[in-house]
């Protein structure tokens, strides 16, 4: 993670006043993105959700991804990273029974 000397509701903040100058931010979503969860991973976002008291689970994908974006500076995936790379829970799954 980046050290830029701000906390982390200051980098959020400045990432909404970013994202608002520049019309990133609207309220028409007319994108859809459809991601495929893990069991476990599904237990960490609702558990944010609910912590947070947010209204939906897509609500709250959409803040855990402000907040991940926030954090990074808008970092960009590495060519050649694949989906599986990006785990909610930071590791690969790879072995379990489905």
């Amino acid at each position: 993670m980046y050290n830029t000397g701000l906390t982390s509701n200051e980098v959020i903040t400045n990432f909404l006043d970013k994202s608002i100058q520049e019309g990133v931010m609207t309220r028409s979503r007319e994108e859809r993105l459809q991601i495929m969860l893990s069991p476990e991973e599904l237990v960490v976002v609702d558990d944010f959700r609910f912590k947070q008291r947010m209204p939906s689970r897509a609500a709250a994908v959409r803040e855990l991804l402000m907040r991940g974006l926030a954090a990074v500076g808008y970092a960009a995936a590495e060519n050649g990273r694949k989906s599986n790379d990006f785990s909610v829970l930071g590791k690969s799954l790879s072995g379990r029974k489905g």
